[in-house]
């Protein structure tokens, strides 16, 4: 019989009766009941103690009803929510946290359900795993917001650390021209410092997707800079998943909170950034401030940096007017963007790489008279380069 069917307290009943025949072991019958054997002595203790209403259904409500939230603290709640519509529990629980008032989670969630604060677009999945660099500057990560509701163009630049979730720039430039996004990068090295690598999608105005190996004329900025470019793969935002997830913050500040008409776009976007680094609590940072885990760049900003130093021992040649090489009786095209640029090739085999500064922009197989451009780029010096190593290296060939 399927016990699980019926009236409780006339499941447990039966269950008594049974064991009082003796007609089966306790193991048999609690077996039958789909019950453990210390299920079945309580119901036979219970039953022994009280008859029938004690084996009935007891209430799992609490004997003691614990006073409610005070009215003050709910209101507190509110009052933070109203402030940050698109913050959730946890995060206005670390902002009560600081103002000494330590209110569980689910205590905060209730409250705001209780005032219709929250709406089922508001969730969202928590990412599975996560991938970070051990330091500040080791790598950040940058990107235009979509023109989607902005009412521009583009929405603004933004520039993220990758391991604190620190907000470099978030700057409104009106398109995506290459001056303007270098005015704003200047700005940010000038007050945070220089990192170790940039990583971005291939996209306008540091991608050309017309160009043989892809670069632009402020790529090769960024890499007089001393820096590593990596990009993204495409058509897989997720790469930069930390500056996309920054720009559905973003997004959802947008949507939810009002501007003052006195107000211009930069300031919005300046307090925001503000916010965000100072005072949001970042869960996947255990719910501190990127603020607290970021500090500026020892690297500093040369505004005209020295030509870059390839070692001694290095193959260097330079690249002609057009970008190209010439190389075993032929002409090899490396790229526009570096024409009358110095460059180290590398040899593995019969292979070359054509390293400029720190990045490679090319690998040539004049065996094969193969040209291959490198849509991500590996850090590293040629000479410490492992032939392994490399085999990852040869991405796009054209």
């Amino acid at each position: 019989m399927a016990w699980g069917t019926v009236n409780v307290s006339e499941q447990r009943m039966r269950f008594v009766v049974l064991a009082s025949r003796g007609e089966k072991t306790m193991q048999e019958l609690c077996a039958e009941f789909a019950i453990s054997r210390p299920t079945g002595y309580e119901w036979l203790r219970r039953y022994e103690r009280g008859g029938v209403a004690g084996v009935a259904e007891k209430s799992r409500r609490p004997q003691h009803i614990f006073q409610q939230t005070a009215v003050e603290i709910a209101q507190r709640v509110v009052e933070l929510r109203r402030q940050r519509p698109d913050w959730g529990a946890k995060k206005l629980r670390v902002l009560l946290q600081r103002e000494g008032l330590v209110v569980p989670r689910i205590t905060i969630h209730r409250i705001l359900l209780r005032h219709g604060l929250v709406r089922p677009e508001d969730g969202h999945r928590a990412a599975v795993q996560r991938f970070e660099r051990g330091a500040p500057n080791e790598l950040w990560q940058m990107d235009f917001k979509g023109s989607s509701g902005w009412n521009a163009v583009t929405g603004p630049l933004s520039v993220l650390d990758d391991h604190s979730r620190y907000a470099i720039t978030l700057a409104e430039t009106g398109s995506t021209r290459a001056e303007a996004v270098r005015e704003r990068l200047e700005e940010a090295f000038q007050r945070c410092g220089v990192p170790d690598g940039i990583l971005m999608d291939h996209g306008t105005p540091w991608w050309n997707m017309q160009a043989a190996a892809g670069w632009t004329w402020l790529t090769v900025w960024l890499m007089k800079q001393g820096m590593k470019l990596h990009f993204s793969g495409y058509r897989h935002p997720q790469t930069q998943g930390k500056v996309e997830r920054f720009h559905g913050s973003l997004e959802a500040a947008r949507r939810k909170r009002d501007r003052s008409e006195s107000e211009s776009e930069q300031q919005w976007y300046d307090a925001f950034r503000q916010e965000y680094n100072d005072q949001r609590p970042h869960e996947a940072l255990g719910m501190k401030t990127p603020s607290s885990l970021w500090r500026p760049s020892a690297r500093r900003y040369q505004a005209h940096p020295a030509a870059w130093e390839y070692p001694s021992e290095a193959e260097v040649r330079r690249l002609g007017a057009a970008g190209q090489i010439q190389i075993q009786g032929r002409r090899w095209d490396i790229s526009k963007a570096l024409a009358g640029e110095w460059v180290q090739l590398v040899r593995i085999g019969e292979r070359i790489l054509v390293y400029y500064c720190r990045s490679v922009v090319r690998e040539l197989d004049p065996a094969h008279q193969k040209s291959t451009a490198m849509s991500r780029w590996q850090g590293g010096s040629g000479p410490d380069l492992d032939p392994e190593k490399c085999k990852g290296c040869y991405e796009t060939a054209v």
